[in-house]
C-alpha cells in the first residue's frame, strides 16, 4: 500500500506541472523588452509608410534657369575668361624665356616678369600648374647658361609661389610687408 501511495503522489505532482498555469502572467524584463521592440518596429514601418510619396507622384523641374543661376553662370564666365587672358601673359612670358632670351639680363628679367604675374594673380591662373613650369624652365636651365643672378630670380620666383599657394597666409593686401 505504501507503494501504491508513493506513486500516486508521484503522478500527482509529474502532472501539475505539465499543467497550465491558472495564475496571471508575471511580467519579466524579457517581455518588457520584447513588447518596446514591437512597439518600435511598428511604429518604424508606420513613419516609412508616412514618408514614401505615392507610386503616382510626378517630380517637376524648373523649365526656365533662375535669376540666381543665371548671374552665377555669368560670373562664372567672366572668371573664366580673365583666366585664359592670365594663362596667355604666362605662356607668353614662358615662351620668352625659354626661346627668345640668352642673356642673364634677358632671364632675369623673365623671371621676374613671371614673379610679378604670380603677385598679380595671387597664385598661378587655371591651366597652369606648378610643376610643368618648374619642368619647361629647368629644361632651359639645362641647356647650360644660368648665371647666379638667374638662379637667384629663379629662387624667388619659386618662394613666390609657395607663399601665394600656401593656405597658411592670410593676404593683407594694405600691409606692404
Amino acid at each position: 500500500m505504501n507503494l501504491f501511495v508513493i506513486t500516486v503522489i508521484a503522478t500527482i505532482t509529474a502532472t501539475t506541472a505539465f499543467a497550465p498555469s491558472t495564475s496571471t502572467p508575471k511580467t519579466t524584463v524579457l517581455n518588457a523588452q520584447t513588447m518596446n521592440r514591437q512597439a518600435f518596429l511598428n511604429t518604424a514601418a508606420a513613419s516609412l509608410i508616412a514618408i514614401t510619396p505615392p507610386a503616382n507622384a510626378i517630380e517637376t523641374y524648373l523649365t526656365e534657369p533662375t535669376e540666381e543661376f543665371k548671374e552665377s553662370e555669368r560670373q562664372r564666365m567672366e572668371f573664366r575668361k580673365k583666366q585664359l587672358e592670365l594663362k596667355a601673359e604666362f605662356v607668353k612670358v614662358l615662351a620668352r624665356l625659354t626661346g627668345e632670351s640668352s642673356t642673364e639680363d634677358q632671364l632675369v628679367e623673365d623671371l621676374t616678369d613671371l614673379r610679378q604675374l604670380v603677385i598679380i594673380t595671387g597664385g598661378l591662373p587655371l591651366g597652369i600648374k606648378k610643376e610643368d613650369m618648374y619642368k619647361v624652365i629647368r629644361s632651359k636651365k639645362a641647356k647650360g647658361f644660368w648665371p647666379t643672378n638667374v638662379e637667384i630670380a629663379y629662387q624667388k620666383l619659386k618662394a613666390e609661389i609657395a607663399y601665394q599657394q600656401s593656405p597658411n597666409t592670410e593676404k593683407d593686401l594694405e600691409n606692404p610687408l
